[in-house]
């Protein structure tokens, strides 16, 4: 039996796995040129832990504004449907591989949620 997610690491498992995948799906890396260089990747990780820290253990480490970003590189690369699918289908095998339990799926849940909003916000304005 797989262990639910319980702390930062991993949450730093997930992201991590999640984003290799990311960088050599040929339909999605062309969105994440810039995290090619390990440098800006490994920081811009540790910001994405922090934001699902604060989704799922509201550890308050996330002040931003997710969404902005996104909506920017919507600007210069559109999304499109078949992005979003991808996305979420290789978040939740990234979560799939090595969690199950509560958290497993209120992540799952909430990135489901995330994605709708960001549709909303570029696709489909």
């Amino acid at each position: 039996m797989k262990k639910d997610i319980s702390n930062r690491n991993d949450l730093y498992l997930i992201v991590s796995e999640f984003y290799k995948e990311l960088l050599s799906n040929n339909e999605m890396k062309h969105f994440f040129e810039k995290f090619q260089n390990k440098n800006i990747l490994e920081e811009h990780l540790q910001v994405l832990v922090d934001f699902w820290d604060n989704v799922l253990f509201q550890s308050g480490k996330y002040r931003k504004n997710a969404m902005r970003p996104h909506i920017d590189l919507h600007q210069e690369k559109p999304f499109s449907e078949k992005h979003f699918e991808i996305w979420l289908q290789l978040f939740n095998q990234s979560i799939d591989a090595h969690f199950e339990g509560t958290n497993t799926t209120i992540i799952k849940n909430r990135a489901l949620s995330i994605a709708a909003v960001m549709r909303i916000k570029t696709i489909n304005s």
